[in-house]
Formats: C-alpha cells, sequence, structure tokens
C-alpha cells in the first residue's frame, strides 16, 4: 500500500515511543513511504524550531526520508476545493504519490469531505494493518 503521512505523524514517530513510531516502522518495512515537499518542509522547521534539534541531525533525518519515500511536489497536482494553505498542499502531494491514503492528526484534514484521498488517523491506519495480517 502506498501511506503519505503528515508531518505530525513523522514528528511524533521520530520524537517519541508509541503508536506513531509503531506505525512509521511498518510503513517502511511493508508499505511504500509518499512524502510531499511541504511535509519536508514542515518537518524540517518543527524539528529546528519545536525539538531543537542540530541542522546535521535534521539534514539527516531529511536526507534518509528522500531515500526512503516516494517524493512528490505539490505543483503536480490539484486539490480540493475546501482544502487551504498546507492542508491544501499535503493533500495534493498525497494524491500525486498515488497515495491510497494520507496519516494524519490533523483534525481539518481529517473531516475534508472532498480529499481526493482517504484520510486517516494513525489509529485507524495501524488497526486496518493489523486486521491485514
Amino acid at each position: 500500500m502506498r501511506i503519505a503521512l503528515d508531518t505530525n505523524v513523522i514528528v511524533s514517530a521520530l520524537a517519541t515511543r508509541g503508536l506513531c513510531a509503531d506505525l512509521f516502522q511498518a510503513v517502511l518495512a511493508e508499505h511504500e513511504l509518499v512524502v510531499g515537499e511541504t511535509v519536508l518542509a514542515e518537518l524540517r522547521s518543527v524539528l529546528h524550531r519545536k525539538l531543537r534539534l542540530p541542522d546535521a541531525t535534521v539534514d539527516a533525518l531529511d536526507a534518509f526520508l528522500r531515500r526512503q519515500a516516494v517524493i512528490v511536489a505539490a505543483e503536480a497536482t490539484r486539490s480540493p476545493d475546501s482544502a487551504t494553505g498546507a492542508d491544501a498542499a499535503v493533500l495534493a502531494e498525497a494524491a500525486g504519490g498515488s497515495a491510497e491514503v494520507l496519516v494524519t492528526g490533523d483534525q481539518g484534514l481529517l473531516n475534508m469531505p472532498d480529499a481526493q484521498v482517504r484520510v486517516v488517523s494513525p489509529r485507524q491506519l495501524w488497526d486496518v494493518l493489523r486486521r491485514a495480517r
């Protein structure tokens, strides 16, 4: 399955143990990760600003994701009319990368009625992946 992860899911996976970390590992090991340039830019900002990680660590994480994922630019696709700003770009990138699902904790994305990609929470995807085993 092609799975797009939003910034908040990746940050949680990198910063804490738990569901998002387990989900991130499962996606890397068993699926195809899709990450957009918007998510990568947001991720760099959050890792610097909130987690105060050094430049070398942020660069290494960015390089790792670029090696492991299908990287997509937002310009390639159109987002739903109800999406704005970063949400629109994240949705467009997920669709442009042919992701089957976008995983996020963002309520705006989770409640978007016209998203061109199925949007689920980390728990929802975890439950789907575990049932498929």
